[in-house]
């Protein structure tokens, strides 16, 4: 396999020290640029913008603009560039936006230097970087997140399980062929599951009961 050449990477971080620790340990490897460092969202924006980076390693909390929403920007306006988020472990509130947000993966900020290096090139290469722990705090949130619906739309209308597990692929597009599909049920089982969640929600169509739907979670 040849060796990967000129990997631009701008590193977004306020804390300089860190910042220029990352810099230096990613300038060992000759097949890595550092084109820029950034210490806020919105000069991270300037930079990709001028540069137009590989790879961006973006701090989550800076002032001004943080790294979540510097990652929705970027990822808007320049798809094919990779951003890596720097994290540290307590930062799991912020990690499924950025998800949302299109980041190629998480780097916990006590990394060490080769992995450092090898993180930069696997983002590269298109790879999603995710360390065993954020992996489980994902998990984890993604759960929470997944039941607290669940008791909100038992609770608001009284659904079964199942009832409740087809509202929410309502809320997420689906169509009843593909509900049915999904489910291995038939087409005229989906229908009337779907009925039935209309009339607990005393909903007419799929419109009202979407946004009721909307409402609840």
């Amino acid at each position: 396999m040849s060796e990967i050449k000129n990997i631009k990477v701008i590193i977004a971080d306020d804390q300089t020290i860190l910042a220029e620790g990352i810099k230096s340990v990613l300038e060992t490897d000759k097949s890595i640029e550092i084109v820029g460092i950034a210490q806020d969202g919105f000069q991270a924006l300037e930079l990709v913008e001028k540069e137009l980076p590989d790879v961006v390693l973006m701090d989550i909390r800076m002032p001004n603009m943080n790294g979540v929403v510097a990652t929705q920007r970027i990822k808007s306006e320049y798809p094919n560039v990779k951003v890596v988020v720097l994290t540290t472990f307590d930062d799991s509130d912020y990690i499924l936006n950025a998800i949302n947000n299109g980041a190629s993966g998480y780097l916990l900020k006590d990394i060490g230097s080769t992995a450092l290096i090898d993180a930069v090139k696997n983002a590269y290469a298109g790879d999603t970087i995710l360390p065993a722990k954020i992996a489980k705090r994902i998990a984890d949130a993604a759960m929470t997140v997944s039941n607290d619906r669940e008791l909100r739309l038992k609770k608001a209308f009284g659904l079964s399980d199942r009832e409740v597990e087809i509202a929410l692929m309502i809320y997420e597009g689906f169509t009843n062929r593909q509900i049915a599909s999904a489910l291995h049920l038939s087409e005229g089982t989906a229908r009337n599951y779907i009925s039935t969640i209309y009339e607990k929600m005393s909903c007419e169509n799929r419109a009202e009961a979407l946004q009721k739907i909307k409402n609840e979670i």
